[in-house]
């Protein structure tokens, strides 16, 4: 693997070449087509992913059978760590929503990792705490809020983790189709084009297609976070 590619990953970003060199032989990447699952809850595991290029979406199944998104991550992002760091089975699901590259660590190496280079186990940590506090935030909107302030939250996560900001504004290039937002809002798709519609008319963005456009971003911060 190329060690430039390590290189823009969070997790390893900090290491020098001669350290990203040897973290290189321990992984392996492969291609995954869209809608491919990658991982299965409660499935035993033994490696951890990393997001070279594309999209995965990170969801569990409640008890009445119903898809709960959790997250979607984008390049640099990884998942599947918490099998490798507490030995116990998979707690979510994980399926492609794009043809994605993912880069492969089994958990012998990467506790070998943790264990030389003790700025990854830092690294991993501070994506930890705030994945810790991203969740906090989520059940806090998802009990306490209506249903404009549900998808407002949705679209502030959604904006945070992948959009794209410049001068003020905030463009999500590729929103999640509307039943995906509904999982992650914990409501129905109908709301889900009602509330974006209301936001549109509210002057707070602007939808092209499957593009959103927050208009401004600290005001919509400032509302909806």
């Amino acid at each position: 693997m190329d060690i430039s590619e390590l290189k823009l990953i969070p997790l390893f970003s900090e290491l020098k070449e001669s350290d990203l060199e040897q973290i290189a032989k321990m992984t392996v990447r492969q291609v995954y087509k869209k809608d491919n699952m990658v991982l299965i809850e409660e499935e035993v595991g033994s490696t951890m992913f990393v997001i070279l290029n594309g999209r995965v979406k990170i969801s569990r199944i409640s008890d009445e059978g119903r898809e709960v998104i959790l997250s979607i991550l984008v390049d640099g992002d990884f998942f599947g760590e918490m099998s490798i760091l507490d030995g116990q089975t998979r707690s979510a699901n994980a399926v492609t929503l794009e043809d994605t590259e993912l880069l492969i660590i089994r958990r012998e190496n990467f506790l070998q990792i943790l264990h030389s280079y003790p700025q990854v186990a830092i690294n991993l940590l501070k994506e930890l705490a705030h994945r810790l506090r991203r969740s906090d935030a989520q059940i806090k909107s998802l009990s306490l809020q209506n249903a404009l302030g549900k998808v407002g939250s949705t679209l502030l996560r959604i904006a945070d983790d992948s959009g794209i900001i410049k001068q003020g504004k905030v463009e999500i290039s590729q929103l999640p189709p509307q039943q995906d937002l509904a999982n992650m809002a914990g409501t129905s798709r109908e709301t889900i084009s009602r509330v974006i519609k209301s936001l549109g008319q509210l002057g707070y963005v602007k939808k092209e297609g499957s593009k959103l456009i927050i208009l401004d971003y600290e005001r919509f911060r400032q509302d909806f976070s």
